[in-house]
């Protein structure tokens, strides 16, 4: 559904109108399980809470990679182009499933050590950096913002410079969805914490969360 920007409005950004009809529009968009979603879920039962929230703050940064990508003609090659896509998703989903292994094979340590009581987070950098690969190379939140963003724009203005102000406003609705997530996942790790055992385990189904996500994100086709 288009939006109508309100038509008084000449300027070179959106309107307040427009903002608003947008973040309304990312929040159901961010609300529908997708592989951000479950890739946090993934982390945190895995990693823990730290790394969890850095993750999706890397996450929100390769959303907001993809948005700057729009604006300057990106999105439409993506979304045109089927071999673009599939380089895209087959990276993407490489990554996915290379974190996913390593959560499982560390999983015993990274039990033993929580319960130890020592670090197990990786450095901030590490955790930032997968989130942010795994948000910048997911192919369907780029072709999904490609079709839903052009929706909000006034095509008698500066096309990008809108772009790259509705852009942080669907990066921030997705860090507060996806942040909520990663907590809530992370309560329910810290309730294993007492036993080594069920912390391996928990440990193992975090990294398998991951590892069915690359795995299906390789079979999907393109979205329509």
């Amino acid at each position: 559904m288009r939006a109508d920007p309100s038509r008084s409005h000449t300027g070179p950004v959106p309107s307040l109108a427009t903002v608003f009809a947008f973040a309304l529009a990312s929040a159901v968009i961010i609300a529908i399980p997708g592989p951000s979603i479950l890739f946090t879920i993934g982390r945190a039962l895995s990693a823990g809470r730290r790394e969890a929230l850095l993750t999706v703050a890397g996450n929100a940064l390769g959303v907001q990679t993809q948005i700057i990508g729009l604006a300057v003609g990106l999105g439409p090659v993506i979304a045109a182009s089927a071999a673009a896509y599939t380089v895209l998703k087959v990276l993407g989903a490489g990554y996915l499933l290379y974190l996913g292994v390593q959560a499982i094979r560390h999983r015993r340590a990274t039990a033993q050590a929580l319960v130890g009581g020592l670090a197990t987070s990786s450095p901030t950098v590490h955790a930032l950096r997968n989130g942010f690969v795994v948000g910048v190379t997911n192919p369907k939140s780029l072709v999904l913002l490609a079709a839903v963003l052009p929706q909000f724009v006034d095509p008698g203005g500066r096309v990008g410079l809108q772009l790259l102000v509705l852009g942080p406003v669907f990066a921030l609705i997705a860090l507060a969805g996806d942040g909520t997530v990663a907590l809530l996942a992370s309560r329910f790790r810290d309730w294993f914490a007492s036993s080594p055992r069920r912390m391996e385990r928990v440990g193992g189904v975090g990294g398998l969360m991951m590892v069915g996500l690359g795995a299906g994100l390789l079979v999907t086709g393109r979205p329509d």
